[in-house]
Parts: C-alpha cells; structure tokens; sequence
C-alpha cells in the first residue's frame, strides 16, 4: 500500500489513494459505517485518516503500511461487542488493528458504529474534558 505524502482532500481521495488489501477493507469498512450511522455523522478527512463526527469524534479509518486501524473515541466502552478492540491513547479510545488476512463482519462494524453514535449522542465530545 502506498500513499502520497500530502494529505488526501477528502475521504474519497483517500480511499483512492490506497493500493493493496487494504483498500478493499477500507471501502468495506467505510461503506458498512456510512450505512450504520446514517445522517448522524459527518465524514472528513483529520489527522491524515477518515474521521467521523457527531457530538465531536466518534470513529476513524486509518490505514497504514501493514494493518489497518478501526479506532473508537469511547471504544473501551465497546469491547462488549468486539473484544478485540484494544485500550490505547488520549479518552476511552480503544483500536481494533486488522491485518492482512484478518476479518471483521458487517454486522459487527455496524454494531460498534451505532453503538459509538449513541454514546456520543447521550455523553456529549469525548474530547471535551471541561
């Protein structure tokens, strides 16, 4: 998988910007989250990956050279539903890592996506720490 050094434009030039197998579990991974959070997100381009927002970050999509991460802000909250989300970072954030040959359903995508948007929409910015 290569990448241009610049930062993609938007979330779909960033999709284009991925060779290899990570770009079919991206498209997959996106395509699964945009249906499951409806209109209750907005998608964008942030920190170099695909970030989604409702009531501040909910999720991102980040690949890199050999794996591909699939990071919640209150994903801690979330190891119910995939156990291996693993704790990490600033929050409650918590990443599941998928590596070439790895899987992950759509249902499950779709429950951990729903189920961060509520949380967002019932605690408030998971970065806002006042």
């Amino acid at each position: 998988m290569k990448r241009a050094s610049n930062v993609p434009a938007s979330p779909d030039a960033y999709v284009a910007s991925l060779t290899g197998w990570q770009r079919p579990l991206v498209e997959r991974l996106r395509k699964v989250a945009r249906k499951a959070a409806t209109d209750a997100t907005t998608e964008s381009i942030k920190w170099g990956h695909v970030v989604y927002h409702c009531n501040g970050p909910v999720f991102l999509i980040r690949a890199e050279e050999k794996r591909v991460l699939f990071g919640f802000w209150r994903g801690q909250l979330l190891r119910e539903i995939e156990p291996r989300l693993k704790p990490g970072g600033k929050y409650e954030m918590a990443t599941l890592q998928l590596n070439e040959g790895d899987t992950i359903s759509d249902a499950v995508v779709k429950r951990l996506v729903q189920a961060a948007v509520a949380l967002n929409k019932e605690m408030g910015d998971p970065t806002d720490i006042s």
